[in-house]
């Protein structure tokens, strides 16, 4: 088993998902809000859910996908509540990166939610389903109850996902190697407060 936790999935009416975070092309090296290390995470990613896709029964993916979102998003962005254009959409921009995309194309993502068309959303559970359903109703659609999070960046919307998610009673476990943060000083800071929430700080294990 991985992440050092062999009883983690002991229980055999345990129903865990994976919740890959807004692993987008704005979002990585060349985009327009780039995070430092998140092509290398987007590819951890793809690893990690090939190596340990029988151990998830649900896996998710958000999306950032902006339309006009005014609050957020400015020509003249302070970098604390609005951000330059980013996963506009329509663009390269809001694309998964493509080994994140090839998970979908290959059905190892089974579903896909979409978050901030008109308004700034940082948590996955602001997202929406095809059939216009919240991440919150997926989940409990799919009976899940223990979620792996991962994705772009820990301190921005893994952190409001993760605490999202422990908010709504799942069982959380955020793998830190999978995730890449803006910043350093508040990823860690963004660490520390999941972690005082009750969510478990692991690291995946793919070889």
């Amino acid at each position: 088993m991985f992440c050092g936790s062999p009883d983690y999935y002991a229980a055999k009416s345990m129903r865990n998902a994976l919740l890959v975070v807004d692993v987008q092309m704005d979002f990585v090296e060349g985009g327009s809000l780039p995070v430092q290390g998140g092509l290398q995470t987007a590819a951890m990613i793809a690893r990690h859910l090939r190596h340990f896709k029988p151990e998830y029964q649900f896996v998710v993916a958000s999306r950032d996908y902006h339309e006009s979102a005014p609050d957020h998003i400015s020509d003249t962005p302070d970098y604390i509540n609005t951000w330059p254009p980013h996963c506009m959409v329509g663009t390269p921009g809001a694309a998964f990166v493509p080994s994140i995309q090839n998970l979908v194309r290959e059905k190892y993502i089974e579903t896909v939610v979409t978050k901030g068309r008109n308004a700034a959303a940082y948590s996955a559970f602001d997202a929406f389903d095809v059939r216009g359903h919240r991440l919150i109703d997926v989940m409990k659609e799919n009976r899940v109850d223990h979620i792996d999070v991962c994705g772009i960046a820990t301190d921005y919307c893994v952190r409001a996902s993760a605490l999202d998610a422990r908010k709504a009673e799942f069982q959380v476990r955020v793998l830190v190697n999978l995730c890449a943060a803006v910043n350093e000083a508040t990823g860690q800071q963004a660490l520390e407060e999941m972690k005082a929430a009750g969510i478990q700080l692991q690291a995946a294990t793919a070889p």
